[in-house]
């Protein structure tokens, strides 16, 4: 019997969750992944604290996922390097420092644009109270 292939629909679905699937193993593998969790897990809360406006959420998203993306490319990177050289090379070991690099300025960008937008909100807050 011939094997039928999936829908239209499905297949897409099937996309959805081998990304969510990748997620899931860097969110469990990658210690800066967690922290990067928690970091935006943070961010998110004193956002909506402070009252964001829509374009500060915007600044704020895509901050978040301009890290998230950057560490995942870079756990990538890190398992396809290990797998073609799982013995120690300097070509290897510069491509990881690089990836590693794209993280560090994917960071320091996020918090630049997030001292941007909380900045004048904790400054507000604290006129208030003093």
């Amino acid at each position: 019997m011939e094997k039928r292939r999936p829908t239209f629909i499905r297949s897409r679905l099937n996309s959805f969750g081998y990304a969510l699937k990748g997620i899931s193993a860097a969110f469990k593998s990658e210690v800066n992944m967690r922290w990067h969790v928690i970091s935006a897990g943070l961010v998110i809360a004193a956002g909506f604290y402070l009252g964001l406006t829509t374009i500060e959420w915007v600044v704020i998203c895509f901050a978040i996922g301009l890290v998230w993306m950057a560490e995942l490319f870079n756990t990538a990177l890190e398992v396809v390097v290990n797998l073609v050289s799982p013995d120690f090379h300097p070509l290897a070991g510069k491509a990881k420092d690089i990836a590693a690099g794209a993280v560090l300025i994917a960071s320091l960008a996020a918090s630049a644009a997030g001292l941007l937008v909380f900045i004048p909100h904790l400054w507000e807050l604290l006129q208030k109270y003093t």
